[in-house]
């Protein structure tokens, strides 16, 4: 998780904080941030765009064998196109009650018959931290 909260020191400011690091047998095969506002794609979700990443450089579109990490819980779009993948597992560090779709506020796992093994909460105080800051600065509380 380390990985995804160095990669967020390079997202630029207008856009969520949210990084994806894909491995495979231990090494980064991709990783990506947002960039919905950057590249005016709503699609332009850290794991989407890490996605598209190990797709191309592992030459398939089948991700089996690779881990999915990334600092907030996936949204249903997202959660879908792991599933759809075939990454083998996600780790992820805050939960999102509201938009969360592999199990806080809905689990696409269930809609898809999905063996996908999650893991929530990793280093979740400095995730939610980073979020959270991101939030209050755009309402231009300070922080």
């Amino acid at each position: 998780m380390q990985r995804v909260l160095d990669l967020l020191k390079n997202i630029p400011a207008n856009e969520i904080p949210v990084g994806a690091v894909i491995f495979k047998d231990g090494e980064i095969v991709a990783s990506a941030y947002n960039l919905k506002e950057t590249l005016n794609d709503v699609t332009a979700h850290a794991e989407i765009l890490a996605i598209r990443e190990a797709e191309k450089k592992l030459k398939n579109w089948r991700l089996e064998g690779c881990e999915l990490y990334v600092n907030l819980e996936p949204c249903p779009m997202c959660a879908t196109a792991i599933i759809n993948s075939r990454i083998s597992a996600v780790y992820f560090g805050s939960y999102d009650t509201q938009f969360g779709a592999l199990g806080s506020a809905v689990d696409m796992r269930k809609m898809y018959n999905s063996s996908l093994k999650v893991y929530g909460g990793i280093m979740e105080e400095e995730c939610d931290e980073i979020l959270s800051d991101y939030f209050a600065k755009m309402r231009g509380e300070n922080v």
